[in-house]
């Protein structure tokens, strides 16, 4: 958040304003194209790690605006620019402090509009000195970044493709006031666009037959940079490296943005990095701690939602060759799931579906390990039900957020009896939606094709639903959890010592 948070791969600056949003270096991204998932859908999934372990996420729909000439698209860190002719509606996950004053812009995070496009922003990532001189970034918060991405581009982006030249002409132009990397897709493609400094930029297509992660380290490397099909990049990019000697050798076909902008190599990463790759192509050996992993992979069986999820709640590295295993001096080694999580998703885009049923989000809210991922059609989200549009730093007992965030706090508590309750429940439900899932859809687009307006509306009807039947459910498990927590701390007395209170 603007002040940048080093957990989802994301530099943290200092606060300007004591207690509003920030941004954390601890976010952890898998982006898989069309062929490589078992239905064939682009899917995109991100973590969002914080600075710390409260910070409650609201889950809110932007409404469609129609501007008059003149009307400018304004953000708290001082960056305005024209507005479309009409802002078009999409979701958006916010930090519930993101629209206080100093804050920088409303740290919406990841969301989808009526076209489509989804955007996931960011994994948090640091440019190395040499960059650093060459290439300075906007000096406080200013210019594009993560605070303002979401609300800067998916108002306006028809198309992913559109989505990445909208935002690479905004770091040109505008500057960036930080290094980031942001994830974007449609029902066609999926992109990764990383910022490398304060007007450099690249972009690359994933595959459709592979997969790539990221986690706070710049990835971008082997990429020709004259495939413009699949490469889209700053003017000039291998000449200003060159003139800098960002890069030992500059070979515009094997282009190495990571290394001429970002530091490799550092444990924080790269053990995510190499943990992924190890889950999802474990017929590929290799070393650990490498300066750079492959940037895409083929994954020896088709990736699936609960693969992902799987890997996103990985908490060590138990049973690898990292397992114990000290990093190098002045790094740590970090783990995916952190207890700093505040939220994950999992996209899907599914092209094989109606236009405002192809964008299927799991959401989770709370920590990643006990919350569940719910099913939401971003395209058919009119609104969301209030108890996920509040919370703060403090525990509500009505925010879905607190709600889904105290379990896991309880967990904590005794995590011998209680975590495998909750994972158990946690589980049981999850493969429910994912079961009832396939049937789901085929009822929606069957019904889209005789209403769509009733198909849409029953869409969000649904998701909504389902959201409020986990959160009760999260409630209940939470009151016994507390109910049995509360038991256990009482002394032990001897029948007569007992029957001496009693009678008091």
């Amino acid at each position: 958040m603007s002040v940048r948070r080093f957990s989802c791969t994301v530099v943290v600056t200092a606060l300007a304003l004591a207690g509003l949003a920030q941004a954390t270096l601890a976010c952890t991204t898998i982006i898989a194209g069309k062929n490589a998932t078992a239905d064939g859908s682009i899917l995109v999934a991100r973590l969002e790690d914080y600075t710390f372990n409260n910070h409650a996420k609201h889950f809110v729909v932007v409404p469609r605006v129609e501007h008059k000439a003149g009307d400018m698209l304004s953000f708290d860190n001082g960056v305005r620019v024209p507005a479309p002719a009409v802002s078009q509606r999409y979701t958006a996950m916010r930090d519930w402090n993101g629209a206080q004053f100093g804050a920088g812009g409303q740290w919406s995070e990841f969301g989808s509009n009526e076209a489509g496009v989804v955007l996931s922003a960011t994994n948090s990532t640091e440019q190395n000195e040499r960059a650093a001189k060459a290439a300075p970034l906007v000096a406080d918060g200013g210019g594009v970044v993560e605070a303002i991405l979401p609300d800067l581009i998916l108002p306006q982006a028809r198309s992913a493709r559109e989505a990445v030249a909208l935002l690479g002409r905004y770091v040109e132009t505008l500057g960036a006031g930080e290094t980031n990397g942001i994830e974007i897709a449609d029902a066609n493609e999926a992109w990764l666009f990383e910022i490398g400094g304060g007007h450099q930029w690249i972009a690359v297509r994933v595959p459709d037959d592979g997969y790539l992660t990221i986690a706070n380290g710049m990835r971008v490397h082997d990429v020709d940079l004259g495939d413009s099909r699949n490469v889209l990049a700053s003017p000039g990019l291998a000449a200003f490296v060159s003139e800098h000697k960002l890069l030992d050798r500059v070979d515009p076909q094997r282009f190495n943005f990571a290394k001429a902008f970002g530091k490799i190599g550092d444990s924080y990463n790269v053990d995510r990095e190499w943990l992924v790759q190890s889950r999802l192509t474990p017929s590929s050996k290799q070393p650990v701690r490498q300066a750079q992993y492959p940037f895409y992979t083929r994954a020896d069986r088709k990736i699936d939602v609960a693969t992902v999820a799987s890997i996103l709640r990985t908490a060590d590295y138990a049973g690898t060759p990292l397992d114990k295993r000290k990093p190098a001096a002045g790094s740590t080694q970090r783990p995916i799931a952190v207890d700093r999580n505040v939220e994950a998703h999992i996209i899907q885009v599914r092209p094989d579906m109606p236009k405002e049923l192809q964008v299927l989000s799991w959401q989770s809210m709370g920590n990643v390990r006990d919350a569940v991922f719910l099913p939401f059609y971003l395209g058919a989200m009119q609104s969301t039900p209030q108890v996920f549009r509040q919370g703060n730093d403090d525990f509500d007992s009505h925010s879905a957020w607190w709600t889904f965030r105290s379990v896991s706090s309880l967990a904590n508590a005794n995590p011998g009896k209680y975590r495998p309750l909750i994972t158990g429940w946690r589980d049981r439900l999850e493969a429910n939606l994912r079961a009832a899932q396939p049937a789901t859809d085929a009822m929606l687009k069957s019904l889209y094709g005789q209403n769509r307006e009733l198909a849409i509306n029953y869409a969000q009807r649904l998701g909504n639903g389902t959201a409020l039947y986990a959160l009760d459910q999260a409630r209940e498990l939470r009151d016994t959890l507390m109910t049995d927590l509360t038991k256990s701390t009482e002394l032990k007395y001897t029948p007569a010592e007992l029957d001496k209170i009693k009678g008091l």
